[in-house]
C-alpha cells in the first residue's frame, strides 16, 4: 500500500557530477522554452516534463493544473520515456483527481513530497494509494507550483520499475521544476492579459470586428511582402446609409445596425478576405492571395446582395450600401493609406448613383472590368450551350513516315468564327469553369477517338489531352476511368499532357497519381517542357512516357547554338530512361531536319498539319489509310 512521507534535504549522498551537469542543461532548455514568446503554454510544459524526465532518469513525469473551483487537478500533459506505457487516463489531459485528496499534503507546504509504495498494513488511510497502484507506480516525487502564495499545480516525477530514494539534487532539481510550471502559468496569465488589450485596440466593440488600424496594419502587410500575399492586393470600401433604418419607426440604433450588417458580411470572409469596421458607418474587405479583378467585382456584388437580404425586423428598414474598389497600383502600391482612401472616395462617388451600386476608383479601369465581366459571361453561356468543340493537331513520326498521335485543343466556335483556347483559357481558369470544361474535353476527345480510322499499318493513332493543375488536383483519376468506361477507348492510346509547373507542385500527390494512371495503362507526357521547373533531376521519379520539348527551344533552329545543346541533352536523357521525345513548333523542313539529326524522330507543328475538326481529322485518316 502507498505512505506518504516527507524527506527532508540533506539526508542523501550527493548525485555525480554528471547528474548535475544534465541538471543544468535541463534548466537551461526549460528557460528557453518557457520564456520563448513563439512557445505558448502547452508547449512549454511539453518541454519541462520531457527535459525532467530525462534528468531525472524516471519512467514518467506528469504536469497537473488545479482548478479551486471544481476542487480538482486535472493532468496537463504526461511524458513516458518508455514506450506504451503511456496510461490511457492521462491522454488529452483526461486523468483528474480530487484535490482535497492531494491538499493535505501540499498545503501550506512549500517543500517537496516524496510519496513510496510500501506494505503499508491493511486499513492504512492513504488517499493517493488508488492512482499509485493503478499506475504502478513506485516512487512518486511531487513539486508543488506556487505563484504568489496560490497553489497554481504541481508536477510528479514518477519512478515506476523500481521504488527510489530520492537525493538532494534531485529534490532541489524537482522543486525547479515546480517553480517552473508556476512560471509558465504566469507568463500564460500575462500573455492572455496583453492580448486582451490588443484585442480592444486593434477590435471594434460594436461588432467584434477589427477596426480601422487593424486594416491600416493589415494592409501594409500585404502590400510590403507580395511573396507571401501575392501582388494584386485590392481594397473594397462598403459605406452605410443606416439613417432610414435607424430614424424609423421602432428602428435600431446606428451601433445595433452595424452589428446586424457586420453579421449579415461575415460569411463572405475566407481565405484572402478579410473584414473590418473602418468608420462609424463603413466596413473594408481587403483581398489578398492574387485575387483577380473580375473576383473583387463579384465581392461586390455579393456585399450589396447580403445588405440587401438583411432581416431586420418588420418595424426596420434595410440600410442603403455603396462599394468602392480600388487596386493597388500606382502610389496605392506602397501606401495603405492611399490605397484605403482610393476605396472610399469610389463609394463616396457611387453614392451619387443607385443605393446599391459599386464604383471603381479608375473609370477606365472600371469600363475594362465590365467588358472582362461581359467576356466572362459569354464563356459560361458559350459552354452550357455547346458552343465549345475540339480540334486535333496530328503528331508525325519521321521514322514511320506517317502520324501516330493527335493532340486535342480545345476551341469555342462564336458566332461566325473559330476562337483558340489562347483567347479564352486564362478567363475559363479564373471563373471557376476550369474544372467542369476540363472534364468536358478528356470525355469529348475520348469519344472523338475511338471513332478514328485506323492508320495505314492498321495500328490506333494515339489520343493527347492537356490536363490542367485544377483537374490533376481535383479527381483527375475518376474523370479518366469514366471517361474511358463512356467511351470504350483503350487506356493505352490515352496520353494525358501535364506541364512541369503541375507535377512539381507537390511531388507526393504527383507521384501518386502518376502509378496509379499508369496502372490503369494510361502514359503521360510532360508538356512545354524545359520551360518549367527545371525538372530533369526528376525524370528517374516520375513515371513518364513522353517529353514535349517546347516549341521555344525548336524556333531558333538550326541556327541556335545553346537550343540545339539543350535539345540534345534532354533527348539524350531521355533515351538512357526509355522517354519518347516529340518536338512542338516545327514549321519548315530545315527544323525537322535538325531535329533528326539529334535524335528526335516525332513532332508536332504546322509542317505536319494544323488543327482540325472531328470530321476533318477523320477524313484525313480515312484518306492516308486507303492510299
Amino acid at each position: 500500500m502507498p505512505r506518504v512521507e516527507l524527506q527532508l534535504v540533506g539526508l542523501s549522498p550527493p548525485v555525480e557530477p554528471s547528474a548535475i551537469e544534465r541538471f543544468t542543461r535541463a534548466l537551461v532548455d526549460v528557460t528557453w522554452a518557457v520564456w520563448d514568446p513563439e512557445s505558448d503554454f502547452d508547449a512549454a510544459i511539453a518541454v519541462i516534463c520531457r527535459k525532467a524526465a530525462i534528468a531525472m532518469g524516471t519512467e514518467r513525469v506528469s504536469a497537473w493544473h488545479r482548478d479551486a473551483h471544481a476542487h480538482v487537478f486535472r493532468c496537463l500533459h504526461a511524458y513516458c520515456s518508455v514506450p506504451g506505457l503511456r496510461a490511457v487516463t492521462h491522454d488529452a489531459g483526461g486523468l483528474v483527481l480530487d484535490d482535497r485528496e492531494f491538499l493535505p499534503a501540499l498545503t501550506g507546504v512549500r517543500t517537496l513530497q516524496t510519496i513510496t509504495v510500501d506494505t503499508d498494513p491493511p486499513g492504512t488511510d492513504n488517499p493517493l494509494r488508488d492512482y499509485l497502484k493503478r499506475e504502478g507506480i513506485q516512487s512518486m516525487l511531487i513539486a508543488p507550483a506556487y505563484f504568489e502564495d496560490e497553489l497554481q499545480g504541481m508536477i510528479c516525477h514518477e519512478s515506476i520499475d523500481r521504488a527510489r530514494k530520492w537525493t538532494q539534487d534531485e529534490i532541489l532539481f524537482a522543486a525547479s521544476m515546480g517553480d517552473y510550471v508556476a512560471m509558465a502559468y504566469e507568463i500564460a496569465r500575462r500573455r492572455r492579459a496583453e492580448a486582451e488589450v490588443e484585442h480592444l485596440r486593434l477590435h471594434d466593440r460594436s461588432t467584434g470586428l477589427g477596426n480601422r488600424a487593424y486594416m491600416m496594419e493589415l494592409v501594409r502587410q500585404r502590400l510590403s511582402a507580395p511573396e507571401a500575399y501575392g501582388s494584386r492586393i485590392t481594397v473594397l470600401h462598403v459605406l452605410i446609409d443606416a439613417t432610414g433604418a435607424a430614424s424609423s419607426a421602432g428602428g435600431a440604433s446606428l451601433e445595433e445596425t452595424m452589428a446586424r450588417v457586420a453579421a449579415g458580411l461575415s460569411p463572405l470572409v475566407g481565405e484572402g478576405v478579410e473584414l473590418a469596421r473602418v468608420r462609424d458607418n463603413g466596413f473594408a474587405f481587403l483581398l489578398a492571395n492574387d485575387a483577380t479583378e473580375q473576383a473583387a467585382i463579384r465581392l461586390a456584388e455579393r456585399v450589396l446582395r447580403a445588405v440587401r437580404s438583411l432581416e431586420l425586423g418588420a418595424l426596420e428598414v434595410v440600410p442603403a450600401a455603396v462599394v468602392g474598389i480600388s487596386f493597388a497600383r500606382g502610389k496605392a502600391a506602397n501606401d495603405p493609406r492611399v490605397l484605403m482612401r482610393q476605396a472610399e472616395e469610389a463609394a463616396e462617388h457611387a453614392r451619387s448613383g443607385d443605393k446599391f451600386s459599386y464604383e471603381v476608383f479608375d473609370i477606365g479601369q472600371h469600363e475594362g472590368l465590365m467588358k472582362a465581366l461581359r467576356f466572362e459571361q459569354e464563356l459560361h453561356e458559350a459552354f452550357a450551350k455547346g458552343q465549345f468543340e475540339m480540334h486535333y493537331q496530328p503528331e508525325y513520326d519521321a521514322e514511320q513516315h506517317q502520324w501516330v498521335a493527335a493532340e486535342s485543343l480545345l476551341r469555342w466556335r462564336k458566332a461566325d468564327r473559330i476562337v483558340v483556347a489562347d483567347e479564352f483559357i486564362r478567363v475559363v481558369e479564373s471563373s471557376g469553369l476550369m474544372l467542369a470544361v476540363g472534364r468536358w474535353v478528356l470525355m469529348q476527345a475520348c469519344h472523338d477517338a475511338v471513332q478514328w480510322p485506323l492508320l495505314p499499318d492498321r495500328t490506333a493513332m494515339a489520343l493527347r489531352v492537356n490536363v490542367s493543375a485544377r483537374q490533376f488536383e481535383d479527381g483527375l483519376l475518376d474523370d479518366v476511368t469514366t471517361a474511358l468506361a463512356s467511351s470504350g477507348l483503350a487506356p493505352e492510346r490515352l496520353c494525358l499532357e501535364l506541364t512541369e509547373t503541375t507535377l512539381m507542385r507537390d511531388m507526393d500527390h504527383t507521384l501518386s497519381v502518376l502509378r496509379r494512371l499508369k496502372s490503369l495503362g494510361v502514359h503521360v507526357a510532360i508538356d512545354d517542357f524545359g520551360t518549367g521547373y527545371g525538372s530533369l533531376v526528376y525524370l528517374r521519379q516520375l513515371p513518364v512516357d513522353v517529353l514535349k520539348i517546347d516549341r521555344s527551344f525548336v524556333d531558333g533552329m538550326p541556327g541556335a547554338l545553346a537550343e540545339t545543346a539543350i535539345v540534345k541533352a534532354v533527348v539524350g536523357l531521355a533515351a538512357s530512361l526509355g522517354i519518347d521525345v516529340v518536338a512542338e513548333g516545327v514549321q519548315h523542313g530545315a527544323q525537322q531536319d535538325a531535329l533528326e539529326k539529334l535524335g528526335v524522330r516525332r513532332m508536332q507543328g504546322w509542317l505536319h498539319g494544323r488543327a482540325i475538326d472531328q470530321r476533318g481529322i477523320c477524313q484525313l485518316l480515312g484518306a492516308a489509310s486507303a492510299g
